[in-house]
């Protein structure tokens, strides 16, 4: 039995010995045959490559000193270098930024200074208007309000999203079980927001609470207090549960940055007597302070960009597809267009003032 044990491992041995072998043969043939299809044909036609891309009427190297065109003399450090190196790594990103959005950006700055329409035939046709779109916004009895309420509901749901995703961060942060799951839970919604489920959700008005849609407190406000004060807190109740589900992603921001904050440190201050409330304020909220206005820059722009039905971005869609002189919407695309960049100007103006706020530092004596 151990003789046929032992005949059998030195049988293995020489297979796998001669496999090997074998394979190692083959290697270096392969190895050898595209070294040498790699020298004698690759290689020639990257290095003619590489000199049509270094000596031209653009760009020619001089020793260290690049020539571009002919004229313009650029002497290249190592910093130069390493600076070029870069921004040629980031010229496929620069040429689809300035394709895909600078320039559909200024097009539309372009059309909001035109009357313009879509016609079939002949594309957009467009006639200088000068200010007159703007001048129509603010006359007009409807689009007014609109965006009053869109300032007001942003500048209160805004501080409530983050200091309620400050609070879930807290409370996840914290030695729990199941950690991960509870996270998966806070983010479930922006898996749902970022679908055609968020539409159909909110055309059968699943986004909002009733409860507080009915209650005596929002009659009251909108009896007693003014319809620019009204209309803000109304659309946020409305909407309470839409605005919440924005705080997924804020969440994993503060709950990332709670992460990074050394223990020792409330350690230290536990022993110098610093109370739960006190750590809060004097090293939580500093430390994450930074990831505070990244989170609100986020919330801003991603409850901007969503398409309320009836609202501002919805009557501007509708402007675009359904615009011209025979139409309800007869305004067409550069009215459109002026509604869009007033409400970036809102929106850039809104980030301004929330980081205006988080920027102010207290003077302490």
């Amino acid at each position: 039995m151990k003789k046929m044990i032992a005949s059998i491992k030195a049988f293995f041995t020489k297979v796998s010995a001669g496999l090997i072998k074998v394979f190692g043969k083959v290697a270096a043939l392969y190895n050898k045959t595209v070294k040498v299809f790699y020298v004698k044909r690759v290689r020639p036609i990257l290095k003619k490559i590489g000199y049509a891309l270094t000596h031209n009427f653009i760009v020619r190297f001089q020793g260290l000193t690049l020539i571009l065109f002919s004229f313009i003399k650029i002497k290249m450090t190592r910093k130069r270098r390493e600076a070029l190196r870069g921004y040629i790594f980031i010229l496929p990103w620069l040429i689809g930024f300035a394709i895909f959005t600078l320039y559909p950006m200024f097009y539309s700055l372009y059309l909001s200074f035109q009357e313009a329409y879509y016609n079939a035939q002949q594309g957009v046709i467009s006639i200088p208007a000068g200010i007159t779109n703007y001048l129509n916004i603010f006359r007009s009895q409807t689009l007014l309000p609109m965006y009053a309420t869109y300032v007001g509901k942003m500048l209160l749901s805004v501080p409530l999203v983050v200091v309620f995703s400050i609070l879930i961060a807290v409370l996840i942060n914290n030695p729990i079980k199941l950690k991960g799951f509870w996270r998966t839970i806070f983010f479930l919604p922006v898996v749902i927001a970022t679908g055609p489920v968020i539409n159909e959700l909110t055309n059968q008005e699943a986004t909002s609470l009733p409860s507080l849609q009915d209650s005596e407190v929002l009659l009251s406000l909108t009896r007693n207090l003014g319809s620019w004060i009204a209309n803000p807190i109304e659309s946020l109740l409305s909407s309470m549960l839409l605005v919440l589900w924005y705080a997924g992603i804020p969440i994993l921001i503060f709950l990332a940055g709670l992460q990074k904050i050394d223990s020792s440190i409330y350690e230290a201050a536990s022993i110098d007597g610093a109370s739960p409330w006190d750590r809060f304020w004097k090293i939580t909220l500093p430390s994450i302070k930074p990831l505070i206005t990244v989170a609100v820059i986020y919330v801003v722009v991603s409850m901007s960009l969503f398409v309320e039905p009836n609202g501002i971005l919805d009557l501007a869609r509708q402007h675009m597809i359904n615009g011209g002189p025979d139409s309800s919407f007869r305004f067409g695309y550069g009215y459109a267009a002026a509604m869009a960049w007033i409400y970036f100007i809102l929106m850039v103006l809104i980030m301004l003032i929330f980081v205006g706020l988080l920027s102010i530092r207290k003077e302490e004596k």
